[in-house]
């Protein structure tokens, strides 16, 4: 099956899946896993960070930030597209009684420090009290420069607030700015990793932070029903996947490149509103296209993709090839 869903849908190659196998283990809850303290011990020092929790998922990570960054009734700041308030289940709300602040998104997925200064509330017991900034990269694809995560960084040291990153998909960023991640990790107070998006791990995510606040965070991870035991089969597939599938995530944006100037060439189908910058595609898809029917047309020749979105998104990752796009290509074609 070519599966254009998401990049959370990678395979494990021979390789990881061995490493897993073979992983040394122990009670994580204990903290006696080997794996996962190497991975956390390695991850904290390679980011810029005192401490390293592992985490289930993305989710449960981005939780584990708010959270632990803030108390009930406080409030965060996050943009109307941020995949902690809008994808999550209002995680935030309803576990932790936190209030999120969203804030409309920039064009090209920032958010405006002057609708951010506008939002904070006063010192007053009449508002929540605002702790946080949390920031995503990338966001819908979009990379956030350096210099907007450097003014970001000043913003909230004047405005004293602390300064998280959602960072699912951080090392497209990194990637396709042609950075180092600590040039994105170094302005942030928290930061997380999905290691089972385009890095191909088959689970979980890392939270980066101080050593008292993943203190507090691991705390509140057991309290979730996070903490895990012989864990290290799953640690030592991310430790794999950040060791040895970054640099390949340039591959995955030059195919999304490739994939949205083939999409563009279909009757119908329109890239020409959305910028490429890493490994997601958005396309326009005329009204005349009956989009479910096509889906069901594409699963019967072992295809999968999500044409509901109003853009539809298609998204690249380590399973798909130059031959996978062509044969999606083709079965579009042949559909319509």
């Amino acid at each position: 099956m070519i599966d254009f869903r998401s990049d959370t849908v990678t395979q494990p190659d021979e390789a990881m899946r061995t490493a897993m196998a073979n992983a040394p283990v122990g009670d994580d809850v204990y903290r006696d896993d080997p794996s996962v303290n190497t991975l956390e011990e390695w991850a904290a020092s390679r980011h810029g960070f005192d401490a390293a929790l592992f985490t289930a998922s993305g989710t449960q990570a981005n939780l584990l930030a708010l959270m632990a960054h803030c108390e009930r009734g406080d409030e965060y700041l996050c943009g109307q597209q941020a995949h902690n308030y809008k994808y999550e289940a209002g995680g935030a709300a309803v576990l932790g009684s936190i209030q999120p602040q969203p804030i409309d998104n920039a064009p090209d997925g920032s958010l405006p420090f002057d609708k951010l200064a506008a939002a904070i509330k006063p010192n007053d017991f009449h508002f929540a009290r605002t702790k946080l900034l949390s920031l995503e990269n990338t966001i819908g694809g979009k990379v956030l420069p350096l210099s907007y995560l450097a003014e970001a960084r000043i913003f909230c040291d004047h405005h004293k607030l602390q300064l998280h990153l959602d960072g699912a998909r951080v090392y497209n960023a990194a990637v396709a700015l042609g950075v180092d991640i600590t040039a994105i990790s170094c302005h942030f107070d928290s930061m997380t990793i999905c290691l089972s998006k385009g890095l191909g791990a088959p689970v979980g995510s890392l939270l980066l932070g101080s050593q008292a606040f993943i203190n507090k965070a691991r705390r509140i991870r057991k309290m979730l029903g996070g903490g895990m035991r012989q864990a290290g089969i799953l640690a030592v597939a991310g430790q794999k996947a950040l060791n040895e599938n970054v640099d390949r995530l340039a591959q995955d944006h030059a195919n999304a490149q490739y994939l949205a100037s083939e999409l563009h060439q279909l009757d119908g189908f329109s890239t020409d509103a959305y910028q490429v910058q890493t490994n997601i595609v958005y396309v326009d898809i005329a009204d005349t296209i009956e989009r479910t029917r096509l889906q069901m047309r594409l699963i019967e020749k072992d295809i999968r993709v999500t044409f509901s979105g109003h853009p539809a998104r298609l998204v690249t990752h380590k399973d798909i090839s130059r031959e996978d796009i062509n044969t999606l290509i083709r079965a579009i074609a042949d559909s319509l």
